[in-house]
């Protein structure tokens, strides 16, 4: 039996057991509604199932949203350009991406005007761009070395001159920011198949450099994204209101960051993490979960 939104605090005591709740309690109950992308909107083909009726919901009724994502590799307008074709209506306005944390960093480390190389696709590099620095090719010097995403590039010969460019510029001493805004290991590609995303070659990059060097004081990747709290306080700085709630597939980043920013959380179990939550650790622990974010009166 579906139970009804209660408290955080009563569901992350570490217990096996977390409540499933609907998702037309979830908009009965908080004031906006924060969705992931991948694993609970869309996947790499199209939109999840429910998810269009969803949102048609709640833009009919005015309920607040946005999407959360820690996908870098297209711009807001883009990836609203892209819904659309799923059949999903989201403005640019309501999708808040970690490429758009670039900007804050850059301003907040004097690196407007320095010279990156780019991992990802073209809107990957314009992120880049928007946040005051020079793209330029992995095999010539750079100051920034940013993994926005893992594909628009040919991966293995991008990778080999990243590396071999950064290695470079260490030994001779100087040093280099490294930059991560989408530190997601994997992805959901479809309905139950997963791809590699932008953190799984950021760990590629820092294992090549303790290999090389095998010092304890090595440069690590910056991470930007969730479970970070940047996105989740720029989301509610939107909305006008801390009472959301997080809808996300993965546990170590869109449920670990809500509960660290102290918000609830519902673990959608049709992207990444799976329903099995005996034995995880309290900072993990969703405040429910839910099989599917369909309105329950179009379930089939």
């Amino acid at each position: 039996m579906d139970e009804s939104p209660t408290p955080a605090a009563a569901s992350r005591s570490g217990s096996a057991s977390v409540p499933v709740t609907r998702i037309e309690a979830l908009i009965d109950r908080y004031d906006a509604l924060l969705f992931d992308a991948y694993g609970v909107l869309v996947h790499a083909e199209g939109a999840m199932p429910g998810a269009a009726d969803l949102l048609r919901r709640l833009n009919r009724i005015g309920k607040p949203y946005h999407v959360l994502t820690n996908d870098a590799s297209k711009l807001p307008e883009t990836a609203a350009v892209r819904y659309r074709g799923f059949g999903l209506e989201i403005g640019a306005d309501r999708i808040v991406s970690s490429g758009l944390l670039l900007e804050s960093y850059f301003a907040a480390h004097a690196l407007r005007g320095a010279r990156c190389a780019v991992l990802g696709t073209h809107d990957s590099q314009q992120y880049v761009v928007r946040a005051g620095g020079e793209v330029v090719p992995a095999d010539s010097d750079f100051e920034v070395l940013a993994v926005v995403d893992q594909t628009g590039f040919p991966f293995l010969d991008t990778v080999d001159a990243a590396i071999t460019t950064l290695f470079r510029l260490l030994d001779a001493g100087r040093p280099v920011h490294l930059l991560l805004p989408n530190p997601d290991l994997i992805y959901s590609r479809g309905v139950r198949s997963f791809g590699i995303a932008a953190g799984s070659v950021a760990l590629l990059v820092e294992t090549a450099l303790r290999r090389r060097y095998r010092e304890a004081e090595l440069p690590q990747f910056v991470p930007l994204g969730k479970p970070l709290p940047y996105l989740y306080e720029e989301s509610m700085r939107r909305c006008g209101t801390r009472n959301v709630v997080m809808l996300g597939d993965q546990l170590e980043t869109d449920i670990a960051g809500a509960n660290a920013c102290g918000i609830d959380s519902v673990l959608v179990t049709t992207g990444v993490s799976t329903g099995d939550l005996g034995a995880i650790p309290a900072a993990l622990q969703p405040t429910w979960t839910i099989d599917s974010i369909a309105l329950t009166a179009t379930r089939a």
